[in-house]
């Protein structure tokens, strides 16, 4: 099965700063993206219901993009990532996410995403 990337993007009216503590911080992260983490240096376990995935943080830029790679992937290519960054026209946020899967599961992929970004919001509050 082919891998493919995908890209999704999210308007925000939270800042940037806010959005990269909801990425990088523990006690946030289990808010909307996991039921645990654990962080160690630059790896990332993080636990949904009750099972393990780690990923290593490959590229942090503070308020601007973070980059995971994770370890069991097949590919040392695949990465998942989120840049933020403000809108020059309309002064909100816009959160970009970037994936990979199989071809097959793209539009479930896109579904996990946007449930779990709908908890994101819901927690940041816009």
């Amino acid at each position: 099965m082919d891998r493919v990337k995908i890209d999704l993007e999210y308007i925000f009216r939270a800042s940037p700063g806010m959005l990269y503590q909801f990425f990088t911080q523990p006690s946030n992260l289990i808010r909307w993206f996991c039921d645990e983490v654990d962080i160690e240096k630059d790896v990332y376990t993080f636990y949904w219901e009750g099972s393990p995935e780690t990923a290593e943080l490959i590229d942090d830029i503070e308020e601007e993009r973070l980059r995971f790679a994770w370890e069991e992937a097949d590919d040392p290519e695949e990465y998942f990532e989120y840049r933020m960054f403000k809108s020059p026209v309309t002064g909100e946020t816009i959160l970009e996410i970037t994936d990979y899967c199989d071809e097959d599961e793209q539009a479930e992929i896109k579904q996990l995403w946007n449930s779990q970004i709908e908890k994101l919001r819901r927690e940041i509050g816009g």
